[in-house]
């Protein structure tokens, strides 16, 4: 199971450091994503990262703001979330892609092990 955390309310152009751990070392061998979903839409990719880290894939949305990042020796991913908007908010999750070590994929479906979430606020 992953458990995603970091979450909260910050202010327009603020910060936040999202975590992902991993229950078990075993997911450090696959594409971990990171997804959000708003009030009334669909969950969306945001972010993804291959198994060694050397890939990533970022939403258009994001681009430029979001860095993702992994430390396989902690069993975490990292989502650093800069210059903040309105429109970022939404709830986040973290799943893993146990199909792929280093294509990353935006289908929701073809992830497994979704945490409960960590809820990001952007106040205007």
């Amino acid at each position: 199971q992953l458990q995603a955390s970091g979450g909260g309310l910050v202010q327009a152009g603020g910060s936040l450091r999202l975590s992902c751990a991993a229950s078990t070392r075993t997911f450090s061998r696959y594409v971990i994503g990171w997804f959000r979903q708003a009030p009334g839409k669909e969950r969306e990719s945001v972010a993804a990262i291959t198994w060694s880290g050397g890939g990533t894939y970022y939403a258009e949305s994001v681009k430029g703001r979001f860095t993702i990042s992994r430390d396989n020796a902690k069993n975490t991913v990292y989502l650093q979330m800069n210059s903040l908007k309105p429109e970022d908010t939404a709830v986040y999750y973290c799943a893993v892609d146990i199909n792929s070590m280093a294509v990353l994929t935006t289908t929701p479906q073809r992830y497994e092990h979704w945490g409960q979430g960590t809820q990001v606020t952007v106040s205007s």
